[in-house]
């Protein structure tokens, strides 16, 4: 698979997020989840997203353009509790306000932890996806982490977990930003439906 990806540009309010004039892929999820970490990975850079040891880095609503087609598009984490309070909030509400003012939006990618038990603001955030119709699938985390039958055994409780919630669960993809798990399947979704966005948009 041949693409380039770049980085376009940072932004602290929606209002001045690029044109809605081509597909967007946000990736969202808790601080310290690996968000830049598996973007680096999907799109094979180790310094395309800052990537740092301390959670809540990502402060800002970050774009990367690939082959002029379509936007990767890094959001602040959720829940770091040493940030203030007045502070998450005000992030909370610029993310919230980015999904519902980008029409072009293809899909939300949240990245859960797949070594921990479902956290209550994982679930409130899907939970406000489907209640928005927002198009959304599961990326479960740091794969290599624990053993693979603790790691299996931990994502079938937070699918079912979820399932109490909704009739049924959107695509999943497990992955590990270190061993490069899964990371053709979620280039090979994100693509596809890229193309097919782009496709619709030329009938």
């Amino acid at each position: 698979m041949n693409y380039q990806i770049n980085y376009h540009a940072s932004y602290h309010k929606v209002e001045q997020c690029p044109e809605a004039d081509r597909p967007e892929f946000a990736f969202i999820g808790r601080s310290n989840v690996g968000k830049s970490s598996l973007i680096n990975s999907l799109f094979g850079r180790k310094e395309l997203a800052y990537v740092s040891k301390q959670p809540g880095k990502t402060q800002s609503i970050n774009y990367y353009k690939v082959d002029e087609r379509f936007y990767v598009v890094d959001l602040p984490g959720f829940g770091y509790a040493k940030h203030s309070k007045k502070q998450r909030l005000s992030w909370d509400k610029m993310t919230k306000r980015y999904f519902l003012n980008r029409p072009n939006m293809a899909c939300v990618f949240v990245l859960i932890d797949a070594n921990i038990p479902l956290q209550a603001i994982d679930r409130a955030f899907i939970n406000w996806l489907g209640e928005h119709h927002l198009p959304y699938v599961l990326i479960f985390t740091k794969s290599d982490k624990s053993k693979p039958r603790e790691i299996k055994k931990n994502i079938e409780n937070i699918k079912n977990e979820l399932l109490k919630d909704w009739e049924y669960l959107p695509p999943q993809f497990v992955t590990s930003s270190v061993k490069g798990e899964g990371k053709d399947l979620v280039l090979d979704y994100l693509f596809n439906l890229a193309d097919e966005m782009i496709d619709d948009e030329r009938k």
